[in-house]
C-alpha cells in the first residue's frame, strides 16, 4: 500500500510542475482575461481530462510504449508542435488583423468594434465550456512530454503488487486537485483585472503575448529533444 510519505513526495513533484509558468498557465489566464470565464473552466477541466487520461493509462502501461517507441513518440510530438504553433499564429493573426481594421477607424469606433468582436466570440460556440474543454484536452493529450513524466515520475509511488490502476488514478487525482485550486488564483486574478485588461489595446498585447507564448512552446516541442 502507497504511504502517506509517498503521496506527500509526489504532492510536492507535481505541485512544482504547477506552479512552473507555462502553456497552461498561459491559457487560462488569457481566457480569463478576456472575460470569457466558462471558456476559462472549460480549458481547466479539458487540462485536467487529459492528465487523467495520461494517469490511467501510465497506469495501465501504454504510455511507456509511447517513450519506447521512437515512431509513435515524434508523430504524437510533431502533432503536439504543429497544433501549438497553429493556435498561437492564429491568435497572433487575429491581433494583426484586428489592429489594421481599427487604424482606419475613430478610437471610439475601434474600440467598440473590438469590444464587440470580443463579446461575439464569446457568446458562440468557440466562447462556449465545451469549446473551452476541447482546447484544453487537445492541449494537453497532444503534448508527449506529459507522458513521458508520468512514465518517469508515477510508477515509482506505485509499490509492486498494489493495485495500478486504483493508485495511478488516485495519484493523478492529487495533481489534478492542486492544478484546479492554481487554476481558480489564476481565475481569480484575472477577473480582479478584468476591466483594465478588456481595453482593447491591451487586449491585443495581452494576445500577442499569449500567442507568441503558446507558438514558441510549439517550436520548443518540435526542435526540442
Amino acid at each position: 500500500m502507497i504511504t502517506l510519505d509517498a503521496i506527500g513526495t509526489f504532492t510536492l513533484i507535481v505541485g512544482l510542475l504547477t506552479l512552473t509558468p507555462g502553456l497552461d498557465t498561459a491559457l487560462i489566464v488569457r481566457t480569463a482575461a478576456v472575460g470569457h470565464r466558462r471558456r476559462a473552466w472549460g480549458v481547466v477541466l479539458g487540462i485536467q481530462s487529459g492528465t487523467l487520461v495520461w494517469g490511467t493509462l501510465t497506469s495501465l502501461g501504454v504510455t511507456a510504449l509511447l517513450t519506447a517507441s521512437h515512431l509513435a513518440y515524434e508523430t504524437l510530438r510533431w502533432m503536439g508542435a504543429a497544433y501549438l504553433v497553429w493556435m498561437g499564429g492564429r491568435l497572433l493573426w487575429a491581433t494583426w488583423r484586428r489592429s489594421s481594421s481599427e487604424r482606419p477607424q475613430a478610437a471610439g469606433a475601434g474600440e467598440t468594434t473590438a469590444t464587440g468582436a470580443g463579446d461575439e466570440a464569446g457568446r458562440g460556440a468557440g466562447g462556449s465550456l465545451l469549446g473551452g474543454w476541447r482546447q484544453g484536452l487537445v492541449t494537453n493529450l497532444l503534448n508527449p512530454k506529459m507522458g513521458a513524466f508520468y512514465v518517469a515520475v508515477l510508477p515509482q509511488f506505485i509499490p509492486t503488487g498494489a493495485a495500478h490502476i486504483a493508485l495511478g488514478v488516485l495519484l493523478a487525482g492529487v495533481h489534478i486537485l492542486l492544478a484546479v485550486v492554481w487554476a481558480c488564483a489564476l481565475i481569480a486574478f484575472a477577473h480582479v483585472l478584468r476591466n483594465r485588461l478588456q481595453r482593447p489595446s491591451v487586449r491585443r498585447y495581452l494576445d500577442r503575448i499569449t500567442g507568441t507564448v503558446i507558438a514558441a512552446f510549439g517550436i520548443r516541442l518540435a526542435v526540442g529533444e
